[in-house]
């Protein structure tokens, strides 16, 4: 979907429509979830503080976000995809991946699948999407981006090596800037780079994600569009106004942890592992985890384990923290028999 939240909000307000609008909240440190088209003129963007948007941008307009709203039309999309195929791989509210190869409509052509897809979104919705149509899902993925907004790109098999010669290697999935800045650092700039370099070379400095990196280089990706995708974590989060210690901290994580659970519970499934996050006031993030052979029992057994993790962590008592985040994950439907308690 295109501006997914903003477009959203802005089928309420046509008045904005042509104005920098972004999605977030009014909390002194609160960043964009999404940004409109005329925002991102300006060079707002996700998952940018609020306090740099208004440096760039102080005219820019707020609208609070509003999850249920925004689940509620990715429902109806979802409702769509299903009238054309059954293997949907959501990644988040406003993307998934779908396998066309056999479709419900008995459509010949993927193009014309995503066409009348992108149609019907826009007829039951009022929102446009665009697409990428490729024989894998890394060149899918990078498809959908290349005519943003209301766009729709082919990729061709006969196209892909044409496509990734000189596509820069930001592009491929994983590729951070770290890892962006390493592959620099080698002389390799665009996937033609990389489809020079041995495999045994790119596993030596990348270790088990050279070998992706290789395949990538090639146009390849043997991963299958997966129907039923397991949620990975149930996590929380709160962002302080002000810097907290450790110990300032302190009072927080029981709210956040029965937020959680009540969410696992909700959700009637189980899990094994707890981890948490803190981030500094410079922006780093301390994450530690930890996993059990046997689901936790009871939201005291989470409270626990949080305590165990944040001991282990033997953070200095004077480094001061932004956020603070636990999470849930190894989740799984709920088991009949009674759980085994951890202590």
């Amino acid at each position: 979907m295109d501006a997914f939240y903003a477009s959203v909000e802005l089928r309420e307000r046509p008045d904005l429509k042509h104005l920098p609008v972004v999605i977030a909240s009014h909390h002194p440190r609160a960043v964009i979830a999404a940004a409109s088209y005329p925002a991102r003129e300006f060079g707002l963007r996700s998952a940018m503080s609020m306090s740099q948007a208004k440096k760039l941008c102080p005219h820019v307009i707020v609208i609070e976000p509003n999850f249920d709203k925004y689940r509620e039309v990715s429902a109806q999309i979802h409702h769509i995809f299903q009238h054309y195929t059954p293997v949907i791989e959501p990644l988040s509210l406003d993307e998934a991946y779908l396998d066309v190869t056999e479709n419900l409509q008995n459509i010949p052509s993927a193009t014309e699948v995503a066409e009348r897809i992108r149609t019907d979104i826009f007829t039951h919705t009022g929102l446009t999407a665009s697409a990428g149509v490729a024989p894998n899902k890394f060149l899918a993925k990078i498809a959908s981006d290349w005519h943003k907004p209301n766009g729709i790109c082919i990729i061709k098999p006969s196209q892909v090596q044409h496509f990734i010669r000189d596509l820069p290697l930001k592009k491929i999935p994983g590729v951070g800037k770290i890892t962006q800045e390493k592959l620099k650092s080698l002389n390799l700039e665009t996937l033609g780079d990389l489809q020079q370099i041995d495999e045994f070379f790119l596993i030596q400095h990348f270790g088990k994600y050279g070998k992706q990196l290789f395949l990538y280089a090639q146009g390849i990706d043997e991963r299958p569009v997966q129907a039923e995708r397991q949620r990975q974590q149930i996590s929380k989060e709160i962002t302080f106004d002000d810097d907290f210690t450790l110990m300032q901290c302190t009072p927080y994580w029981e709210g956040l942890i029965a937020r959680v659970w009540q969410s696992l519970t909700k959700k009637q499934i189980q899990a094994r592992g707890v981890t948490v996050k803190l981030k500094l006031k410079n922006f780093q993030v301390l994450q530690h985890s930890k996993s059990f052979k046997h689901a936790l029992n009871s939201q005291q057994d989470m409270q626990k384990v949080v305590h165990i993790l944040l001991s282990e962590m033997q953070i200095p008592e004077h480094f001061q923290f932004r956020l603070i985040g636990v999470g849930l994950y190894q989740l799984s439907e709920q088991q009949d028999e009674s759980q085994l308690s951890l202590w």
